[in-house]
């Protein structure tokens, strides 16, 4: 299975990590690369705008870099129904060179499973043991599997031993016999006389109507084949029906295509088998066995806009992470071989990305370029982020003049629509970005928010400070600081509470004076330069 090379964002996306994977996902394509954007959390709003503006889809949802059964490779599941012939069960394992079946009966539901080692050994194995599967095998069976005719079905059952004529033919007890008979027919009155159920008749043989009647009125069953004896007794054993040697599906471990291979792998090991069964909503849909697993390639991962595991996708140490770009610090995400890696001081990932479609030399969509803009707009505040650079400016004037944007009519539609508090819990607003750091031993919790119009903190602020002092009862940080900043980047207003208020009252005033916006550039050095 040709698994896709995954483009993809942190937790918790924002619009740079989305509209980058995006970006990046479209220039691997255009580079040949089976490549597909995927994200690993819910969109925001400012996201939802923007691709259904744009009439983007949402990149695919994850949760974990491993594989499951469903995005590797295994086999198909051949099947034959409980009453089919051991015959027809070993020509399905030959025409498929397969040495596992799925025993299914008549609405295809599972109900056993059977290998080419235990059809083979039916011959092989205790002659008691046959004959009482050969008694509980059906006429149809034995008709089937001889390709023969039943001239008369009798009455009489069969206790499954097989019988051929010889000189103590009278001297035998043949009552219940299946009996392999050429085209003489007083072996065929002597065997009837001596009890026998059924009666097999080599070369297509019809015998005379007299032979016929007394069949009919002793109950034996008459069946003729086009082969001889020797190809009869060798052919019959295999007419009785799969179920009959089937292991039932209650003895089977089976799988669901949605499990991971590892837990897989883990079940394996317990039992000794060479294959089982793949299912998804109760149906059979493949076959998996050890070396599916081991041939099983990881998923390939190129991460944006992040480099740090604990901002990765979960379990991203069964996957190969092939190329990395982004312009935050350097983490701590390790990879067992040579890789690309991107990293620039720079306000955006999707600055990066628009610099890699010039380096090589291949045309953006129209699309791609206004996800490009939309993310550097995002991530930079409108440009007026402590991170913003040269670099980000520059590129985005490309991208308005050679397509006709504008940015600020871009940002102020944006911001209008998706920076607001306008129906958001308090829960929301404290919660959605809240990020805890240690400063000199000191528990302090910052959260941010993005809004356009400050004046909305004055009509929310003493509420919301009750309930951030409610919330902080439990959790007891030293200093609890929610940040309402502006989407432009104009500076912030802060609501505060915690033991260390107080200490920190004059600071938070310079903050709000001196326009303050970046959480990471400027409030946590600041408060942990006062508390050195």
């Amino acid at each position: 299975m040709n698994l896709p090379v995954y483009v993809i964002g942190h937790k918790i996306p924002d619009t740079d990590s989305i509209c980058g994977a995006l970006a990046l996902a479209e220039l691997k394509q255009k580079m040949g690369v089976n490549a597909m954007a995927a994200r690993i959390g819910h969109l925001n709003p400012e996201t939802r705008f923007i691709l259904d503006k744009l009439n983007v889809e949402s990149p695919q949802y994850m949760t974990t870099a491993r594989n499951t059964l469903a995005e590797i490779e295994i086999d198909e599941a051949y099947t034959v129904y409980k009453g089919d012939t051991l015959r027809r069960a070993w020509d399905i394992c030959l025409e498929n060179n397969t040495k596992t079946l799925y025993v299914v009966d008549e609405n295809d539901n599972l109900v056993g499973m059977t290998t080419i080692g235990e059809i083979s050994r039916i011959q092989m194995q205790d002659l008691a043991i046959t004959q009482q599967l050969l008694s509980q095998t059906p006429i149809e069976n034995l008709e089937a599997v001889l390709k023969g005719k039943i001239l008369l079905k009798g009455t009489l059952p069969t206790n499954g031993q097989v019988r051929i004529s010889d000189k103590k033919l009278m001297e035998r007890d043949l009552r219940g016999a299946i009996m392999i008979l050429d085209d003489a027919e007083d072996d065929m009155l002597k065997s009837m006389g001596r009890g026998c159920a059924i009666i097999c008749i080599a070369e297509n043989y019809v015998p005379n109507d007299y032979i016929i009647d007394i069949a009919k009125s002793m109950g034996v069953t008459l069946i003729n084949t086009p082969y001889n004896t020797m190809k009869m007794i060798q052919m019959i054993y295999r007419s009785i029906p799969v179920e009959l040697i089937m292991t039932p599906a209650h003895d089977i471990i089976r799988f669901n295509k949605t499990e991971f291979i590892q837990d897989v792998e883990r079940e394996m090991l317990k039992t000794r088998h060479s294959s089982y069964p793949v299912m998804f909503q109760d149906k059979l849909v493949g076959s998996v066995a050890r070396y599916h697993l081991l041939k099983s390639k990881k998923k390939q991962f190129i991460l944006i806009d992040h480099n740090e595991r604990k901002q990765s996708i979960s379990d991203i140490d069964y996957a190969d992470i092939i190329e990395i770009v982004d312009h935050h610090r350097i983490g701590d995400i390790e990879t067992d071989k040579p890789i690309v890696f991107r990293n620039m001081i720079v306000g955006s990932s999707c600055t990066i990305v628009g610099l890699m479609y010039s380096e090589y030399g291949i045309e953006m969509s129209e699309t791609v370029a206004k996800l490009i803009c939309y993310g550097i707009i995002s991530d930079t505040l409108n440009f007026h982020s402590p991170t913003c650079t040269e670099t980000d400016r520059i590129l985005a004037s490309r991208l308005e003049k050679q397509f006709g944007f504008n940015h600020q009519n871009m940002a102020t539609e944006l911001f209008e629509n998706t920076a607001t508090i306008k129906g958001k819990t308090f829960r929301d607003i404290l919660y959605n970005d809240c990020k805890e750091y240690t400063l000199s031993g000191k528990r302090v919790a910052i959260s941010q928010v993005f809004i356009y119009n400050l004046d909305v903190v004055d009509d929310i602020e003493a509420d919301f400070l009750k309930y951030m002092e409610d919330e902080n009862k439990a959790r007891k940080f030293d200093l609890r600081l929610m940040v309402f900043t502006n989407i432009e980047g104009k500076g912030s207003r802060f609501i505060y509470t915690g033991k260390l208020s107080n200490f920190f009252m004059g600071t938070i005033k310079d903050f709000e004076k001196q326009g303050v916006v970046s959480r990471k550039k400027q409030i946590v050095p600041r408060l942990s330069t006062e508390l050195a």
